[in-house]
């Protein structure tokens, strides 16, 4: 019974490459396939980790003591942001490199601009912008001022990109990577950078008795401040690359 389907594979298969529908791949095709691949990978290790620490971890850690904290911390934290941290890296360098070859160039010579000008334009913008953001986190530490402003300084953000930039593709795209940008700034720059300290004093404590520094509190609370600003970020970052496939957002012009 199940030999009658095989025995019609190869006419099929003639037939399917002889229609238009069933086409072999160019080089480019491939590596925009490969690209865009890559970026969902990346970013589902990156985000799924993210959720998880803000949803899962952080609500654990306030409910345990002190010595199990010593053994759960230096075991889990150091290989859960190794790939935290990488996969934020792999997100966001290849979806410069999609934005940069695949949507920049396009609408850039449409709109009769300069591809590197807009680029630059782009990422100086970005840079301003968590410039801006990085001292706010340390002087802040009420969660729902550091909020407000943090989203009033991506609403000017996203507002210069919309006035500067011509096509939907970029103008989302721009927006949502710029805030994963952001996002990974904050990755490599308060979050990794603080909590190595963090578990080394834990793991020491555990260990040899060693008090941990007073600062622990206070670098801990701008650990918190930065993921959950990142997580809160991931979610007009993930509506942006989502309807930047589509005619979703035709109001913009």
């Amino acid at each position: 019974m199940l030999t009658g389907p095989l025995n019609d594979l190869p006419a099929f298969l003639g037939f399917a490459l002889q229609g238009d529908w069933l086409a072999v791949p160019s080089a480019d095709d491939l590596f925009r396939m490969l690209l865009r691949w890559s970026h969902f990978v990346f970013g589902i290790a990156w985000i799924g980790l993210l959720y998880f620490f803000n949803l899962v971890n952080v609500p654990l850690m306030k409910e345990l003591d002190a010595p199990t904290k010593g053994k759960v911390i230096p075991k889990l934290m150091p290989k859960a942001l190794y790939f935290f941290r990488w996969g934020a890296v792999g997100t966001v360098l290849v979806g410069l490199i999609y934005y940069a070859i695949y949507i920049i160039p396009s609408d850039a010579q449409a709109a009769g601009a300069g591809y590197h000008s807009w680029l630059g334009i782009w990422l100086v913008i970005v840079l301003v912008t968590y410039a801006i953001i990085y001292p706010l986190i340390h002087k802040i530490n009420d969660g729902r001022v550091l909020a407000a402003c943090i989203a009033i300084l991506v609403i000017i953000m996203s507002c210069l990109m919309i006035y500067l930039f011509k096509g939907n593709k970029t103008i989302a795209i721009g927006i949502g990577g710029g805030l994963g940008v952001i996002m990974l700034l904050n990755v490599w720059g308060i979050i990794w950078r603080y909590q190595k300290k963090i578990i080394a004093w834990t793991a020491d404590n555990a260990d040899n008795g060693t008090p941990i520094p007073a600062e622990s509190a206070q670098l801990a609370r701008k650990v918190f401040l930065a993921s959950r600003t990142n997580a809160w970020l991931s979610l007009p970052m993930l509506l942006l690359m989502g309807v930047s496939h589509g005619d979703y957002i035709l109001f913009i012009k």
